[in-house]
């Protein structure tokens, strides 16, 4: 299962660019080029993807869908837009790849007899040194 959900097709004709003014400086080439790009994809109505592949983005990427349901990646690194968008598309896939990526399962262990005694020993010197602060009783 978690093979055939890894694989990622291209989905870039599925994808819907806007470019607008980039924020922050830049001088007068800021107020000139819309340079900043918006990456949406609307991962419901996906042709491309699995039904498996879409629940478990959905569930991942809640928090990054908007309420029309798309998903959406903003660049506005570069000053120039064809960099940005490559930004872009490379955010939008590492995201849905790092989704999709199965979660390890954690092997629980037991701690070795020599740390348990390292901790044991740890404490009991601790102890002492709050003992010996107590007030002698005359």
């Amino acid at each position: 299962m978690s093979e055939a959900i890894l694989n990622i097709p291209d989905l870039s004709a599925e994808f819907i660019f806007q470019a607008s003014r980039s924020s922050g400086p830049g001088g007068q080439n800021v107020n000139k080029v819309n340079s900043k790009i918006e990456l949406r994809f609307n991962i419901q109505n996906s042709s491309i993807l699995t039904d498996d592949q879409k629940e478990i983005l959905l569930t991942k990427l809640s928090t990054k869908i908007s309420l029309d349901g798309f998903l959406i990646v903003i660049s506005q690194r570069d000053r120039s837009q064809l960099v940005n968008k490559e930004d872009a598309i490379r955010k939008l896939y590492e995201l849905i790849e790092k989704a999709l990526r199965p979660v390890k399962r954690r092997k629980s262990t037991r701690p070795t007899r020599s740390s348990v005694e390292k901790r044991l020993t740890g404490k009991r010197i601790k102890a002492d040194i709050k003992q010996n602060r107590q007030k002698l009783d005359d």
